[in-house]
This record gives structure tokens, sequence and C-alpha cells, in this order.
């Protein structure tokens, strides 16, 4: 007997015709043993060559429905309506992973048939679309647009969600809340702005960030701030310096202004809402988090900062740096300790800031934060002025 692995058509041939002569070999003969390894070895090289397709998941759903006796009204509440059950039966309607869920659950059809992959297994439900604002991301464009309106998107809940999560499949991220009462509030949809600020920039190529060149950039982007047309200019200026700049409107109950965190290639990225429409507002904000890049904050690939700039910060060494960053790049302490008091016109402060090269309405929003007074120089701050120049990325 010398028998060997199959390799090839004509021993995979060979082998069938040896088994057709010993198939009716009486039991206990010797040649059974030949027989049993060559049943083995045939079975082993067909699994290999001869793939048998999976059965047709559209097919298998008939099947189940007449064996079981149940109706397309029946079906529905495996697939969410009677119309879509009509769209997915013509195959006019893909079938979503809820709806394989449910129909493997519910009528035990073979999760491998409907997701036409051998031996696979349905994974855990990985988001429970009711813990983030699914219909408010709809409307904002996180998800394909090729849906056609929200109750589609929602019965490919699964597919959307995975999409927008995948730029975190290769990255963790340690969520650092400013407010520590409020830690847990809004992390879902936290973490869903995260994902689509990463997809935004996905496609950025800048030059790999060198922490050296950030001090002389800083300079720049200050003086900035004096002229009218500023504020659009940051994004090139910071891009040029190997830092991602992003606007996106915060979420429900993130009570977000910014955050700073590095990309998959571990370039900075400041993302900001312009949750306060004003020109103070985006270059405090703007500097706080280029602070926390500065100080180099964010070196940990796992950290997160989510700056919520109403919250009392005094406890928190990182955040009281980066507010005094902020503050000491366009007028430094003791430039500002002179002056201060002497600011109580509209006329102080246009001098002022014409004399130091920067915007008024860094000067006035200092002193209304500082006097807490927010009804003070309201003219100055830019109020309305921040969105209606970024409209193009909002």
């Amino acid at each position: 007997m010398n028998i060997k692995i199959i390799k090839n058509e004509n021993e995979y041939k060979s082998a069938l015709a040896r088994i057709e002569e010993l198939f009716d070999i009486p039991e206990g003969d010797p040649r059974e043993d030949e027989l049993e390894l060559l049943y083995m070895l045939v079975e082993k090289y067909e699994s290999e060559n001869y793939k048998i397709d999976l059965p047709d998941p559209i097919e298998a759903i008939k099947f189940r429905m007449e064996q079981s006796g149940i109706n397309r009204k029946d079906l529905a509440k495996y697939i969410g309506s009677v119309s879509k059950v009509s769209e997915v039966l013509s195959r006019k309607r893909p079938l979503s992973l809820s709806m394989i869920r449910a129909l493997h659950e519910g009528l035990e059809i073979p999760a491998e048939i409907l997701l036409q992959k051998s031996e696979s297994k349905l994974k855990t439900l990985r988001y429970d679309i009711k813990k983030y604002p699914f219909s408010e991301m709809f409307k904002r464009g996180y998800f394909d647009r090729s849906y056609k309106n929200l109750n589609e998107a929602k019965s490919y809940a699964e597919e959307c969600m995975g999409t927008l999560f995948s730029v975190f499949d290769r990255m963790n991220f340690e969520a650092c809340y400013r407010k520590s009462n409020t830690a847990s509030e809004g992390q879902e949809a936290l973490k869903a702005w995260q994902a689509k600020a990463l997809n935004i920039i996905s496609n950025e190529e800048l030059i790999r960030y060198n922490h050296e060149n950030l001090k002389p950039a800083l300079e720049r982007i200050v003086k900035l701030s004096y002229f009218p047309s500023g504020v659009q200019l940051v994004k090139e200026a910071l891009n040029k310096t190997g830092i991602h700049f992003v606007i996106l409107n915060h979420l429900p109950k993130t009570r977000l202004d910014g955050a700073c965190f590095l990309s998959e290639k571990g370039n900075p990225v400041i993302a900001m809402t312009l949750r306060y429409d004003r020109l103070d507002n985006f270059w405090f904000t703007l500097f706080h988090e280029l602070g926390h890049i500065f100080y180099c904050d964010i070196n940990n690939k796992n950290k997160l900062i989510i700056d919520d700039l109403e919250a009392d910060n005094s406890q928190n060494q990182e955040e009281t740096r980066a507010d005094k960053f902020a503050l000491d790049s366009f007028i430094p302490s003791d430039i500002w300790n002179k002056r201060k008091n002497s600011l109580t016109t509209k006329n102080d402060i246009l001098n002022f800031a014409e004399e130091l090269g920067i915007s008024p309405a860094v000067i006035a929003g200092r002193i209304r934060m500082e006097e807490s007074d927010f009804t003070k120089f309201t003219e100055l701050t830019g109020q309305g002025k921040a969105r209606e120049l970024f409209k193009e990325f909002m």
C-alpha cells in the first residue's frame, strides 16, 4: 500500500479509481485501512479545491418562510416593515446586520448563509444607537450620504457606526474631561465627534510634526489675528507646521469648545466647534489647544483632551497652564498688568490692539472674562463672525 497526500487532479482521479476498486471489499478485509485513508485524503483534497458555494440568503429566507408557514407580514418583525420585506425579497435592498441578526436569532437561519461567509459568526452588537445622537449625526453627514433618509440609515445602523468608528480599529484613546462631575455625560457623542474629525483629516498629507518649529509658528499665528481674513488663514498656517485643523459642530450634551489629540500618523490635531460664535472665543480656544500641544500634554497616543471652556479648571494643572498660555501668547502678563486698568473705552482697546498688532476682540474678550461682565465691549468681540468665516467647513 503506497498512499500519499493528493496534490493534483491526476492523483485525485487515481485515488477515486482505487476507491471504486475497493468499494465492495468484505468486512474484515486487510485493505479496509487503505480504503479509509483514501477517503480521508480525497475529502481533504475536495475541501481545499472544490469548495461548495453557500446557499443564496434570499432563497434561504424564502425556504424557511415556506417551511415555517410564515408570510411577508410575519417576516416584517425581523426586517422592519412589509415594504422592506418586499424590497429584500426582490433583492432591491441588501440585508443589514440588524436584519441578519434578527433572522438568525428568530428563524434560526445559519449566520454563515446570511453573511455569505463560510464558518462566520455574528459579532456581538458593538454600538447601541440609543446611546448616540444618531438622528443628529445623520443630519450632519456623519454617515454615507447614499442613505435616502433617517429611517433607511437606522436600518443599517450597525454598518453606519462601524464605518464611522473604523478609524479607531488601529487607535485607542483615553478621554480627559475638564469637568469631573460630568465625566460620563455625552461620552458616546464625544467619541462619535472625534471619529468624525479623524475621518475628515484622514486624507490630509501633512509634513511630519517637529515640536521645535512650533514656537516661531505660534508667533506668526498670533499676528494673523490682526487681519480680517486671519481666521481663515489659520488652517494653512497650522498645516504647514504639521498640525491638522478641523472645524466641526459639537453634538448635543457634549458642551465642547475644542479638543486636541493625535492622528493615526502621530500628527497633532486641533478640532474646534465654534460653540460660541465670537472671534475672541475662537482665538482663545485655538491657543488653549495649542498650549496643550506646546506643553506636550498629548504625547501619549491614547490621550484625548476635551475642553469645555466654561468649566472650572482651577484644580487641573494642565488646563490652567493652557489657559495662561493662551492669554500670554497674545499679551504677556507683565504688559497686561501694566495696561489693563487704562483700557476703559472702545478707543483704548482699539489703540492697544493696533500697538500690539493683534485683534481687538482678544483684548475685549480678556477684559470681559476677568471682570466677569459679558455685557461690555460686545461690539469688539466679533460676535456672529466666526462661523461665517468658516461656513465652507461647517
